[in-house]
């Protein structure tokens, strides 16, 4: 009994460490909320979504596998060559003989070398396809939320789903799911090699199998934690460095440059942190399998050797040197995939915990959509109808009360009042970048919700205070990719707002590079471009939105003979806080605390000395007169 007081103590140490091991997995699951751990998603649901975008490239995933069915031979034939080889040291033997195994070894070393490199170059092609067109669908699932959707989702988020998330998932599609499958062949392969070499070492080595299969379902838990942890922070610094360095600007001005540090250098310890455990899990786990392989070993050397020896012989079967030499690189091969698998378990928890938020993004319903029957809108006159509108942004707290009002086609209809008091709202509820809660809202008789959302915004066109101009050129920023506008269209429409003025003293024209958010022109500049943006699309209706505001007296000039032009294109709305600028709109609206108080002209509106038009008119007439004095 004594001879295997050795295998005994390995076999208590092990299962020590098994203890340990069972009494953590015991407290976590215990404690899932105390740690942060919320399974959101099932593997199985993340798997079937996942195959959706595979489907399409089935057979070369077909081909994918049967070769690397015929690479894996090397791994199961390369030992029982060796051991081969060996047996015939210790006897006379043909040199011929030998070079016949060297030959052979040689030739599947070759065909695996072969099968792996067709097998990463297929893999790469269909993987990124497949990313792609999963990229390609976020993209599209995010520009269909409406604006309230939008205001609720930090920007940093969906461009940490969109790159980095996706590149995660990118991997399991390149190498993951079929070096995983090769790896499962090979552990067979080599079981099933080793079974017809020796049972009774086979039998020993199956012995340690419990143990790994114990191990990777509690490392399971601990690295699926620890990638999700890992990628919350991630998507908290991308979201923080997209803000502030979007803000920059206000930080130096009020110098708070070392509060955004600090802030920023806990956000990075937050992240090391969830490294660090990452790290940990995994720290231990792969030691812990490469022990199993080493006991695993000695228990070959000691039961082999002790067999060779003492001439034992187990169901028929003598353990001789070759014997021997073949189970040790089996063995080898045996551990080799399972360590691999532990590493490839380590990047696919973190595959599934990329999928899981990107999924998470692909399930918000938009707020906003098309009703079944809902119409393409072709022409459009411009008129447009308020029917007792009611709106909130938050419930019960309502921003438009009962609004009711009607705009004739062609006519120049403004909205004036305080802050607050709903005029930017009724803008952004025309377009239906926001639903509203009862009443109708009727373009050209027809009600807006029947009209399919592209269509009616198709027709109009949307001046803002905040001229927003992507990165590119001055006419990639008016086209916003439209084809088939020749250049002189473009300057056409330049010309029409005035914006030729300044296009025409920069060195490149049209091709002057717009840096980001257009922070190299003018507040006044970026909002004549953004008028020769909405007339070179050709809208019927226009909303402008506080164009003037925190202009140049200058460019005010060229903006105003701008507006004046454009009231002879269509229905235009306009809401404006300086009163000079509407003086000659067909109907002045004029809003308090979410409700229409007055309307009518400008000359009409100022009749009446009680009246809100009349004071805030009378206000800006004595700021302006200060300020002349």
């Amino acid at each position: 009994m004594r001879e295997y007081y050795p295998l005994l103590l390995g076999g208590g140490i092990i299962g020590l460490i098994s203890i340990v091991l069972i009494l953590a997995y015991a407290f976590m699951k215990d404690k899932k909320q105390a740690i942060g751990f919320d399974r959101h998603m099932k593997d199985g649901e993340i798997i079937r979504r996942l195959l959706r975008y595979a489907k399409p490239y089935t057979g070369w995933f077909v081909l994918v596998g049967f070769i690397v069915i015929v690479g894996i031979a090397y791994d199961i034939i390369s030992p029982y060559i060796v051991g081969r080889v060996t047996a015939m040291l210790d006897k006379d033997f043909p040199l011929s003989r030998l070079f016949t195994l060297v030959a052979a070894y040689a030739g599947i070393l070759v065909v695996s070398m072969v099968c792996t490199y067709a097998q990463a170059i297929i893999l790469q092609r269909i993987g990124q396809k497949i990313i792609s067109n999963m990229r390609l669908d976020l993209f599209t699932h995010i520009e269909s939320l409406s604006h309230e959707q939008m205001n609720t989702i930090p920007v940093g988020k969906l461009v940490t789903r969109v790159t980095n998330d996706t590149n995660a998932i990118s991997l399991m599609f390149t190498s993951l799911l079929v070096n995983l499958v090769k790896n499962i062949f090979i552990i067979v392969g080599v079981l099933c090699a080793m079974l017809a070499l020796n049972i009774e070492l086979t039998l020993m080595v199956l012995c340690f199998v419990p143990f790994i299969v114990l191990f990777t379902v509690i490392f399971r838990k601990f690295v699926r934690r620890a990638f999700r942890r890992v990628k919350d922070r991630t998507t908290d610094i991308n979201t923080y460095l997209s803000e502030n360095l979007s803000g920059i600007k206000i930080t130096q001005i009020f110098n708070r440059e070392a509060a955004k540090q600090r802030d920023f250098a806990e956000k990075s310890r937050g992240l090391g942190k969830a490294k660090r455990e990452q790290i940990l899990v995994f720290g231990i786990f792969r030691p812990l399998v490469y022990m199993l392989y080493i006991s695993t070993v000695l228990a070959l050397f000691y039961v082999g050797g002790k067999g060779y020896l003492d001439g034992t012989v187990f169901l028929g079967q003598m353990i001789d040197a070759a014997t021997v030499v073949s189970f040790y690189m089996y063995i080898n091969k045996f551990f080799n995939p399972i360590q691999n698998l532990a590493e490839q378990f380590n990047w696919l928890q973190s595959a599934f915990a990329s999928a899981e938020k990107v999924f998470s993004i692909m399930d918000i319903e938009p707020a906003l959509c098309d009703a079944e029957d809902a119409i393409e809108l072709e022409n459009v006159r411009g008129e447009i109808e308020f029917r007792d509108v009611w709106f909130s942004y938050i419930p019960d707290e309502w921003v438009l009360k009962g609004v009711s009002f009607h705009v004739k086609p062609g006519d120049t209809v403004a909205f004036v009042g305080a802050t607050g008091s709903g005029k930017t709202t009724i803008l952004s509820l025309i377009c239906r970048n926001y639903e509203f809660q009862k009443g109708e809202i009727l373009i050209d008789g027809i009600d807006i919700r029947r009209i399919k959302i592209a269509s009616l915004r198709k027709h109009f066109g949307q001046m803002l205070q905040d001229v927003f101009l992507f990165s590119g050129t001055i006419r990639s920023n008016i086209l916003l990719d439209l084809e088939g506008v020749s250049d002189d269209e473009v300057m056409e429409a330049c010309r029409y707002v005035n914006a030729d003025h300044f296009i025409n003293r920069l060195e490149d024209g049209l091709d002057e590079v717009v840096r980001e958010r257009g922070n190299n022109f003018s507040a006044g500049q970026r909002q004549l471009l953004s008028f020769a943006r909405t007339i070179i699309h050709k809208p019927e209706v226009m909303i402008l939105d506080e164009a003037t505001a925190n202009i140049d007296t200058e460019t005010e000039v060229l903006i105003q003979d701008s507006l004046e032009r454009m009231m002879n294109i269509g229905t235009m709305l306009i809401v404006a806080h300086r009163l000079s600028t509407i003086q000659h709109a067909d109907n002045i609206i004029v809003l308090s605390k979410g409700e229409i108080v007055e309307q009518g002209t400008h000359q009409e509106l100022l009749k009446n000395p009680e009246g809100k038009y009349h004071a805030l008119y009378m206000l800006q007439f004595e700021k302006e007169r200060q300020l002349k004095g």
